[in-house]
């Protein structure tokens, strides 16, 4: 079922009003719990790791499939498309985490702005500066731009909030599943691979969004941007969140990337951009711009070819 230029207004305005309510449960918390008991049930199967993964994967996706296609047919309409694009839409939500490291940044507390980027990113964030804090904030915002944006609202696109549902519950077994670990290396084979196959052609599209509003927007560079995202992008080690972060690297003639450390382990990323200005707490602001003047443009976009009722 197709949605209609109303029910995607509707869907993304409550996103921009209420983002996450802690009172309202929430479906990726359910894929969350959904993912961990299949993977406990299919790892007590006789099965090797790889194929236990690929059991739950498919699991998982048929289920949460399942559940959001018969939503549709029992609940009426447009309240349930309004409901399903509110839910999988996270502007509201990843703008409002990342000003909780930002805020405190600008004024000087540090610590607790490594406490609130903890929160949001996954290297340790213990002994940061703050330039590293700013970095690590302007990355994760790029990244879930495409992941938690503009992917769900394609797949919306594509094939109805049942696409856009399956979207998320890969996007959520990648996180949970797609380690390069002891224990998750052949388990979450299938949830990494296919997450990399769903945000293929999101991530690229978030590019050439970002470099849309760097051309529009005073003191930005569309130039640093191509540039960037095509000369850095590729040699990230995954094949699409170098895309987004090096479109907005350059967009913001800042450079990201760098050594990080997950769990006492060392990991250095190619540098992303070039370090035209400074990289601090107020590099988000022009960071913002891009999370809401994308998705206004993709969405924008969008309402030209959907039907109003």
């Amino acid at each position: 079922m197709m949605v209609t230029a109303f029910e995607l207004v509707g869907g993304l305005t409550l996103d921009l009003l209420l983002g996450d309510p802690r009172w309202l449960p929430h479906p990726i918390a359910g894929i969350g719990r959904m993912a961990s008991l299949t993977e406990r049930l299919t790892r007590a199967l006789p099965l090797s790791p790889r194929a236990a993964g690929i059991v739950s994967w498919c699991a998982v996706t048929a289920i949460v499939c399942g559940i959001v296609h018969a939503s549709l047919q029992w609940i009426p309409s447009p309240f349930i498309q309004i409901y399903w694009i509110f839910s999988f839409v996270a502007l509201r939500s990843l703008d409002r985490h990342a000003m909780a490291v930002i805020v405190p940044l600008g004024e000087g507390r540090l610590q607790a702005a490594r406490d609130a980027a903890s929160l949001i990113v996954g290297r340790d964030t213990a002994l940061l500066d703050e330039r590293e804090v700013a970095r690590a904030t302007v990355e994760t915002a790029a990244e879930n731009l495409s992941d938690g944006v503009i992917a769900p609202l394609f797949w919306l696109l594509i094939g109805g909030p049942v696409a856009m549902a399956a979207y998320k519950a890969i996007n959520t077994m990648d996180s949970m599943f797609g380690h390069k670990n002891e224990r998750y290396l052949k388990f979450g084979w299938c949830a990494a691979r296919m997450d990399d196959l769903a945000n293929w052609l999101p991530a690229r599209l978030t590019a050439v969004l970002i470099w849309m509003i760097a051309a529009l927007w005073p003191g930005m560079s569309l130039f640093n941007s191509v540039r960037a995202t095509f000369r850095d992008a590729h040699r990230q080690p995954s094949p699409n969140s170098g895309y987004p972060e090096a479109a907005a690297a350059g967009a913001l003639c800042v450079q990201l990337g760098g050594t990080n450390v997950y769990r006492g382990v060392i990991a250095r990323k190619e540098f992303l951009g070039e370090d035209i200005r400074p990289l601090t707490w107020q590099t988000y602001a022009h960071m913002r711009v891009l999370l809401y003047g994308t998705t206004v443009l993709f969405g924008g976009a969008a309402l030209g070819g959907l039907p109003w009722l």
